[in-house]
């Protein structure tokens, strides 16, 4: 029985890249997030995952600071942090964490 690697972050990675290419569209987001979930391991990176939809990639130890290394890779403004300031793009955003 082999024990499955921990990679979050080939997670974030994966995430990341999907939540850039469907652009603003939250409509496209909340599809990629859907048919990703039926292939990455939500239950596993779930800290990772809420990670990137609130603060837009992984957050360090203290949870304070993005552990992204400012790569553009590797983070997206797809997510609370950077939506509108006002109820209902905060709501909107919302929706689609919650699938």
């Amino acid at each position: 029985d082999e024990k499955e690697k921990f990679e979050p972050t080939v997670f974030r990675d994966t995430i990341v890249q999907g939540l850039n290419e469907a652009g603003n569209d939250l409509e496209a987001i909340a599809k990629f997030l859907d048919a990703a979930g039926s292939r990455l391991d939500y239950r596993r990176y779930a800290d990772t995952l809420f990670d990137i939809l609130v603060a837009g990639s992984m957050l360090g130890n203290l949870q304070s600071t993005r552990i992204d290394d400012n790569d553009k890779t590797k983070m997206t403004n797809h997510c609370v942090f950077f939506a509108d300031e006002d109820h209902d793009a905060i709501r909107n955003y919302a929706q689609v964490s919650k699938g």
